[in-house]
């Protein structure tokens, strides 16, 4: 009985000083590699690195992944990884933003991958400038609001409401807004129900009913108080703050550089005055202002609505103040 004893330590102790033990060879080669993974088929390591991007909390979770070896390398960059990205896979902060940033969305989004069509759209659009970049930041749009992309829908809903990336005034469609804001709200989207409430209830784009409007708001009202404000927050969003707030919003060197726009134009275009919103007007005087004390400007009613709570209901009020005070001084 001892005998089998002290080979079984025997066998510990070789395997910890270096010896190969039978059981070890069936798992590694000769030469040390591990043969075990490598007679995986591609079909399932694909598989196994889909279910790694559809659950990653971070675009770094995708990249551990794909650093792991070669083949891992390889295989993480297959459409059918990267279209089954999260949308937390696909958020790339503003201050990490390059070339290689974008390539990678361009790939997730090429993939069929709706969100990364969404946020890529989002930062081609607004953050990137020129004429060719909000041509493709619309498309990447259109693609992902036609898979069902809530967030996408009503993208293109406050688009239609302000003509962005027309000419003018007369570039707006309201009653387009409002059919695309209908559909986003049927999805779920919050922002998207808020919009629909004003835009019933004042009777824009749609006809007034101001007690339907109400309830509406009152909807969204009612899941703003059950979620919390940073797990409802839209990582594009985010990244267009972050953009124009390490670049500045009146610097001509920072818009020449995102995408070759400049000028007085380009300087004199307001952000949206909801802090966490970072739209950004394509034309001058694109957005509406607070039509109390004008200093303030806003990309949408939801926008709107949601800053008076946060802020400008302690900062409308004091403004207008001066405004009649200076006014009466004449």
């Amino acid at each position: 009985m001892r005998k089998p004893a002290r080979r079984r330590s025997s066998l510990i102790k070789g395997s910890r000083g270096g010896d190969v033990s039978k059981a070890s060879r069936l798992v590694f080669g000769h030469g040390g590699g591990v043969d075990a993974f490598d007679r995986l088929p591609d079909d399932l390591v694909l598989a196994v690195l889909a279910g790694v991007a559809a659950h990653a909390a971070s675009p770094a979770d995708l990249a551990a992944a794909a650093m792991t070896c070669r083949r891992f390398r390889e295989l993480a960059a297959h459409p059918v990884v990267l279209s089954r990205a999260s949308a937390a896979a696909v958020a790339v902060r503003a201050a990490r933003w390059s070339e290689a940033a974008h390539r990678f969305l361009r790939r997730c989004a090429d993939a069929g991958n709706l969100h990364a069509c969404y946020f890529l759209g989002m930062v081609s659009f607004y953050c990137l400038g020129g004429s060719s970049n909000r041509a493709t930041g619309t498309a990447r749009l259109a693609r992902a609001a036609s898979g069902g992309h809530a967030a996408a829908l009503y993208a293109l809903a406050v688009m239609r409401f302000n003509g962005s990336g027309g000419a003018g005034k007369a570039d707006r469609d309201p009653r387009g807004g409002v059919a695309l804001c209908a559909r986003a709200a049927w999805l779920g989207h919050v922002p998207a129900l808020r919009e629909l409430g004003h835009c019933i209830q004042d009777g824009y784009g749609a006809r007034r009913d101001v007690a339907a409007g109400r309830r509406l708001l009152l909807h969204a009202a009612a899941h703003e108080l059950s979620v919390a404000e940073d797990d409802d927050e839209d990582a594009a969003s985010r990244f267009m703050v972050e953009w124009w707030a390490l670049r500045g919003t009146i610097e001509k060197s920072s818009v020449a550089a995102a995408g070759g726009e400049g000028g007085d134009d380009a300087e004199k275009r307001r952000l949206c005055s909801q802090a966490r919103c970072g739209r950004r007007e394509t034309r001058r005087h694109e957005f509406r202002r607070c039509s109390v004390c004008g200093t303030a400007s806003y990309c949408s009613r939801a926008c709107q609505a949601m800053d008076w709570k946060r802020a400008h209901r302690g900062q409308c009020g004091p403004a207008a103040a001066r405004w009649l005070a200076a006014g009466n001084a004449f």
